[in-house]
């Protein structure tokens, strides 16, 4: 009942009104809380379930067996004290054994076993592409190998290798007095000293080569400690000097390099050190067969670059060399070896064997930075480089693994091999 816009009810109370939108912020009030409210109670819910899963995985608690609060099965309890106060017999807890039951002594475990080149590997280890591109030279014989050797039933000790190549492979230089390098149209152009004389017996050498896992080994302070380093083609030192040193006492290059370059005449790099080109004959021809039917046509270059750097030394490998090297890699690989010269590396550490007492060699076995990246100073990606195609680098890789005498954690760490030198094999 309504009376003067009073609202009075049955009882004769008299009740105000309220007005509608303040009914309506309360309950919006409310509802915005109760909101707040659920959405804790879904995240407290969220991590608890969270925390349990966790707790599942991997809970684990370190304790003491006289922890406060532990305590251990009754079983095992005693088995504790006795272990404690006396030796427990362990026969008449399990019974006894049988004579052929009884424990055999472990093997020892070397402490530090890595993961290197195996010497025994085989075209089988090569990827797909790289079969089929060593079936394809095997085919080509582009130098015409007749190999006429023995192979070897069994693998040489490695005093035996070693006589092979202090034996059979002559680190030489082409001379003045080789026809046809003793005409007139030779003349002054070849270095007048023998090798030998510009630097004489050498102690340590390292042999550096230009692998892409170089670049991240911080060795160049070690490869600097050497003797006389070696290094190979277009190699740089400079930025890289952290990582491969800087010295540089020979660089071994290439015939093609020498031909094709435009630097090869002006570049500082080839003024340092010693300079030593090779390039392949024919299977075992003499040098006069050699220099009408070179590889690459080297001899206008090589010419030029001697009357504008006469001081510069720069000699030339005796052809044959390579060949001799590769009869021998042959003879010790019980598969056909590809019918080409055997790569830079090899030959240089040859060479070096033959200079030094003892050559560390770099990155010719892959460290545990191996990497598809041909060389340190190039982003060039072939798995070739590694494994070989052209040349039979794999071989010759296996031959390095035989003749090494330092250890496998420097061949993982380091991707260094030591070999002996030559000059003092006894055979």
């Amino acid at each position: 009942m309504v009376m003067n816009g009073v609202d009075v009810n049955f009882r004769g109370v008299i009740s105000c009104p309220v007005p509608r939108d303040s009914v309506r912020s309360r309950m919006v009030h409310i509802n915005f809380f109760r909101r707040i409210m659920y959405g804790l109670l879904a995240f407290l819910l969220f991590l608890t379930i969270c925390l349990w899963n966790e707790s599942k995985k991997g809970y684990s608690v370190s304790f003491r067996l006289d922890s406060k609060g532990f305590q251990l099965p009754r079983t095992l309890e005693n088995l504790s004290r006795r272990l404690r106060t006396k030796p427990v017999n362990i026969t008449a807890m399990v019974g006894p054994q049988r004579e052929s039951e009884a424990p055999r002594p472990r093997p020892k475990v070397d402490k530090f076993s890595y993961k290197v080149w195996d010497k025994d590997s085989s075209s089988k280890n090569l990827p797909a592409r790289l079969q089929k591109v060593r079936k394809n030279y095997l085919h080509m014989n582009k130098y015409n190998v007749s190999f006429e050797g023995t192979r070897q039933v069994e693998k040489l000790s490695t005093s035996g290798l070693l006589c092979q190549l202090a034996n059979r492979v002559k680190v030489t230089m082409i001379q003045g007095t080789d026809f046809p390098f003793n005409t007139s149209e030779w003349e002054k152009s070849l270095p007048p000293k023998n090798i030998r004389e510009s630097f004489g017996r050498l102690g340590t050498c390292a042999v550096v080569s230009s692998a892409g896992s170089l670049k991240a080994s911080y060795l160049g302070t070690e490869i600097d400690n050497h003797d006389a380093v070696l290094r190979f083609n277009g190699a740089p030192t400079k930025k890289y000097e952290e990582h491969v040193g800087k010295k540089t006492t020979f660089r071994l290059v290439n015939s093609q390099l020498v031909t094709t370059d435009k630097n090869f005449f002006d570049d500082s790099l080839y003024k340092n050190g010693i300079l030593i080109m090779w390039d392949p004959s024919p299977y075992h021809s003499e040098i006069p067969e050699w220099y009408k039917k070179p590889d690459y046509n080297f001899f206008h270059n090589y010419k030029l670059y001697r009357k504008l750097n006469p001081n510069q030394p720069f000699y030339i490998l005796n052809p044959k060399m390579p060949w001799e090297l590769w009869d021998i890699l042959q003879e010790n690989s019980p598969e056909d070896i590809q019918p080409n010269p055997p790569s830079s590396g090899m030959i240089g550490i040859v060479i070096m064997m033959n200079f030094c007492d003892t050559v560390d060699i770099y990155e010719f076995l892959p460290s545990k930075r191996k990497t598809d990246i041909c060389h340190y100073y190039q982003q060039f990606f072939d798995s070739a480089c590694t494994m070989g195609a052209y040349h039979p680098l794999l071989f010759e890789k296996n031959m390095v693994k035989h003749l090494n005498q330092g250890t496998d954690e420097d061949i993982y760490l380091k991707g260094k091999v030591t070999v002996p030198g030559l000059q003092g094999v006894r055979c």
